[in-house]
Parts: structure tokens; C-alpha cells; sequence
């Protein structure tokens, strides 16, 4: 009797799991998944046979319906069946090796028992063996770089309200970062997390600010200093006015470095130095928390940089702030301004070389273009010491200066690019060289200057430099944003972009989100900035006189 009990209380509860209620976000997740999946796997849809945006039209209310797994898994294989039969591909099992990077590579979810039946799983693991090859419908290589081109995507009109091409929003974007973004498996919260997370806010958003921000939010989450999104939305959450005074954040305060406009500075009392402590009551560090998901970047230091609208922009013409000057403490209220009303001159034109004492050179990297470079190698040659800054963003001059600084050709990077044919697999492959073999055209000490601002193509410049001779890198965390840029356009029309190709250095140590190799650290201090110091320029300065 007790056998029967305990048999018929077992079979009863493999019942009731088996027939488990899924949530809306099981539901949802698990369509974008199965979705994507088909999109760049299936061998008819891969090739664009089928509208993919309509078939996830036409299944969603059907997905939703569903109540649990037997029935979600039902609607899929019988979707899955109208796509058409799919040949044993031979080509595949040739190369189901490709891809010696597989750091990304995760199918996992195909095998999930308590959203998909048994069935259901060995249909996808069949696409996944026998998936498309060729030319694609919806992805291209760029160029021979190999970042990838999202192409044949409509971007409808923007209708926010439209809760299918909202999740169109959500399940293309996801789709895209999983499948080819070098760098997913960097980022803090596992990307499959982060779709569980927002899924909801892009499904029944309270308004079109927060249909807005969950887009915003979603980008953010890539952690990418080149994934930025900017609507109209966004800027009116963080609003279009601001303080007329630049700042930087350091030790948690923000600093004014810079002023706008001299004439609306002195009418507020904003001065360079001036030490703000708070904004509306709350501390710098407060107010950078509350938005920082809001804020791109792939570390911490390029968000800090970014943050500005974050910290003091609104809507009204005026903030209340808390400043340190002079060891005293003043509170206020300043005024913010259309931007417009600063006239201020963001093209400003900088020396692009020159001596400094001591018979040390120095060239702005961000000013000099390719027919600059023998002039000014030439007039710097008897230097002790070549300064070069590259917190800036250079003009491709990289490999021609590399040949006076270098006596050899040298390896400077690897890359990963992805494999179309298996998405989700990339392969490593040895980047270009420079430099030459050659005798050594400039002798003295090469001191390369990088901080934050030092973002892409600065930080693939300064790669290739540290292969000279004599060089050493002196500065603070750059942003962390390597490899060739891959644009996307958004539903809607929204655009945004993605590093599209993972740049390592030769021995594999990475460079997004940490930043180049720093031989010698130097962050900036307060009471530097009061001293009105550029203090990694003096570091160099001083190891160059050592």
C-alpha cells in the first residue's frame, strides 16, 4: 500500500512539472531565443525566404497563450515544420571546428528541460548541425576586417506604442549582441540576464520616456564605450540645459576643469577649481549611481567622462549646488543654458608639435595627419625625448610613425572575428604589423600620454607604438573600445553601434573594457587640477629627464 502511495504521489508530481505554468517572461525570453536562432541558423529563413519579422508577428499571441511546456514547445516544432525541409548539410561537419575562440559560443538553451520538450530540443540541435551556409539575408562582413553588417532589416516607422515592434526592438538588438559581438562574454551581467531583466520594460512600458530609457538601458548593458544611443526621450530625462562649466570626476567630486562660456560663468560664480560636492542635495557619487545603467561606457573611467548630462543637465533654468572653494563651503543656485547659448568652440585647434624644456619634443597625435609626419620627425630628431599624446583621437598616422620608432616590423595585435556560417563561433586570426627593419631613425626615449579620452582607434594607435624600441606608456585607464565600429539601426530608426571585432594584444591579454597595457600609472588629483597641473604630461617630463 505504502508503494502505491508513494508511486502515485511521484507520478503526480512529474505531472504537475511536467505541466509547470511558464511566466510572461519565460514565455518571451524563450520566443526572442527561438527566434533569433531560426533567423541566422535555418537554411530557408537565413536565406530570406520568409518575412522573419511578420513570423514573429504572427507566433507572439500564440506564444502568450501558452500555457506550459508541452503546449510553448508544440507551437514552436509546428512552426518550425512550415519553414520547410532541411537537407543534411556536409559542409557543416567540416567545419563544425571553426571558431577557435568560443569564449561567446553558448546553445545551452537548447537543451533547457523546463521550457522545451525533448522533441522540440533535438529539432533545434538538427538546425544547429545542418544550419544555413552562404551568403545571409539579415549579416555580411563589413569588409575584409570581418566586423559584421546587419543588412535587408526594415526600420519601420517609429510608433512606440506598438507592442510588436517594441519586442521586434528588443528581439533583434539581443539577437545581434549574442550572436556577433566579440566581447558578450565580458560583460558584468550575463547577457541571458540581462534579457530575463528587461524583457518586461520593453513588453508594457508606463510611457514612451520609459519605452526610451529600456532601449537606452538595454545598449548600456553591452558595456561598450562605442554602444550609445541618443532620442529625443533621453534628452529630455536628462534634459537640454546645462552648467556652463566643463568638469571632471575625481575622488567623487566633480571639478571644474573648463568654462563654457566666460560671460555666463561669471554671472553664476563658476570658476576652474571649483570643487562640487552636491547637486539637488545629493553627492556627486549619488546622483552618478541613480543614472549610471543610463550611462555608456565600457569601464568606469570613460563613464565618468561621459556623465555629464548624467550629473548636472535638466529641464528647469537653474540647479542648487554645494561648492568648495578656497576651503569654504558655499551653497547655491547656478543657472543651466541651452547649449546653443554657449557658443563655445568644440573644434578647437590645438599645436600639433613643439619643444619643451629641456630639449624634450612633444606631438599632439589628434592634430597631425600622414604628410605631417617627416616634417615633424625630422625637426625632433635630435630630442632627447618624443612625448607623444594621445589622449585625442589620431588620424590613422599610426604605422608611419611606428617606422621611425622602431628598428624592426613587429606583431601589435590579434583579432577575433566572427564566423557567419556558425554564428556565435569566432576565429582568431594574427593582426598586421609595423614598424620596419631598418636602423633606428629616432634614438631618444618615446613617452606615449593616455587617459580615458584615449578611445578605438587612439587605443589601437597606441598598441602599435608601445612596439617601438625605446617606448613607454604613461597615463590613466583608457576607454576601453577597440575594434572596427559596426552601425545599427534600431527599430524605429534609432542608430547605435558595437565594437565589431575583438582586439587583443599578441599574447592574447586583452583590451576592451581594460584599456592598453600602462607602463606607469598616473591618475589625476584635485589638488593637481587646482594647481592647474597636467600631471601625466609631467610625469613624462620627469622620467624623460631621468
Amino acid at each position: 500500500m505504502k508503494k502505491t502511495l508513494l508511486l502515485l504521489t511521484f507520478c503526480i508530481f512529474v505531472t504537475s512539472c511536467s505541466h509547470k505554468s511558464l511566466t510572461e517572461t519565460e514565455k518571451l525570453t524563450s520566443l526572442a531565443k527561438v527566434w533569433g536562432f531560426l533567423k541566422y541558423y535555418h537554411p530557408q529563413v537565413a536565406n530570406g525566404k520568409f518575412n522573419w519579422d511578420e513570423e514573429l508577428f504572427k507566433i507572439l499571441p500564440k506564444v502568450k497563450n501558452a500555457t506550459n511546456k508541452e503546449q510553448l514547445s508544440k507551437i514552436y516544432i509546428d512552426w518550425i515544420e512550415t519553414l520547410g525541409e532541411i537537407q543534411k548539410c556536409e559542409k557543416c561537419n567540416l567545419n563544425s571546428n571553426l571558431g577557435n575562440f568560443s569564449a561567446n559560443f553558448d546553445l545551452n538553451w537548447l537543451d533547457d528541460n523546463n521550457l522545451f520538450t525533448e522533441k522540440l530540443s533535438k529539432k533545434l540541435r538538427y538546425i544547429q548541425a545542418n544550419r544555413h551556409q552562404g551568403k545571409k539575408q539579415y549579416v555580411s562582413l563589413a569588409s575584409a576586417v570581418g566586423n559584421i553588417e546587419i543588412t535587408n532589416e526594415e526600420s519601420y516607422p517609429y510608433d512606440w506604442e506598438n507592442e510588436n515592434l517594441r519586442l521586434l526592438t528588443l528581439f533583434r538588438y539581443w539577437n545581434i549582441i549574442e550572436y556577433f559581438y566579440p566581447y558578450k562574454y565580458q560583460t558584468d551581467t550575463k547577457w541571458s540576464a540581462v534579457l530575463n531583466q528587461i524583457v518586461l520594460k520593453f513588453q508594457n512600458p508606463k510611457s514612451e520616456m520609459d519605452f526610451n530609457l529600456a532601449m537606452l538601458e538595454l545598449i548600456v548593458s553591452v558595456e561598450d564605450s562605442h554602444a550609445r544611443l541618443v532620442t529625443k526621450s533621453t534628452n529630455s530625462f536628462f534634459g537640454l540645459k546645462g552648467i556652463p562649466a566643463k568638469f571632471e570626476i575625481i575622488e567623487e567630486k566633480a571639478i571644474v576643469t573648463e568654462l563654457f562660456n566666460d560671460s555666463l560663468a561669471l554671472l553664476n560664480d563658476l570658476k576652474i577649481g571649483d570643487i562640487i560636492n552636491k547637486v539637488n542635495g545629493k553627492s556627486i557619487q549619488e546622483v552618478y549611481n541613480e543614472n549610471e545603467r543610463y550611462i555608456s561606457g565600457s569601464n568606469e573611467a570613460r563613464k565618468k567622462i561621459n556623465a555629464y548630462a548624467a550629473i548636472f543637465n535638466g529641464s528647469t533654468d537653474s540647479v542648487n549646488i554645494e561648492v568648495l572653494r578656497n576651503n569654504k563651503i558655499v551653497k547655491k543656485s547656478v543657472g543651466r543654458y541651452p547649449f546653443t547659448d554657449f557658443k563655445y568652440n568644440w573644434e578647437k585647434s590645438n599645436e600639433k608639435f613643439k619643444t619643451l624644456k629641456d630639449n624634450i619634443g612633444y606631438i599632439n597625435m589628434g592634430e597631425i595627419e600622414i604628410e605631417d609626419v617627416p616634417k615633424i620627425m625630422d625637426s625632433l630628431v635630435n630630442t632627447k625625448a618624443l612625448v607623444m599624446d594621445i589622449r585625442n583621437y589620431p588620424n590613422s598616422t599610426l604605422y608611419l610613425v611606428s617606422s621611425y620608432i622602431s628598428s624592426k616590423t613587429n606583431d601589435f595585435y590579434s583579432v577575433t572575428r566572427p564566423v557567419l556560417d556558425y554564428p556565435g563561433k569566432f576565429i582568431w586570426q594574427i593582426g598586421n604589423q609595423c614598424g620596419n627593419n631598418k636602423e633606428l631613425e629616432y634614438k631618444g626615449k618615446v613617452i606615449l600620454l593616455v587617459n580615458g579620452n584615449t578611445e578605438s582607434q587612439a587605443e589601437f594607435t597606441t598598441m602599435c607604438l608601445q612596439t617601438g624600441d625605446n617606448v613607454v606608456t604613461i597615463g590613466n585607464q583608457t576607454s576601453g573600445a577597440d575594434g572596427n565600429v559596426s552601425r545599427i539601426v534600431m527599430v524605429g530608426g534609432f542608430k547605435t553601434a558595437i565594437s565589431g571585432i575583438g582586439i587583443f594584444y599578441p599574447d592574447g591579454t586583452v583590451t576592451q573594457r581594460k584599456g592598453v597595457k600602462i607602463d606607469v600609472e598616473v591618475n589625476p588629483t584635485l589638488q593637481g587640477i587646482l594647481d592647474g597641473k597636467d600631471e601625466v604630461l609631467d610625469k613624462a617630463i620627469e622620467f624623460a629627464n631621468e
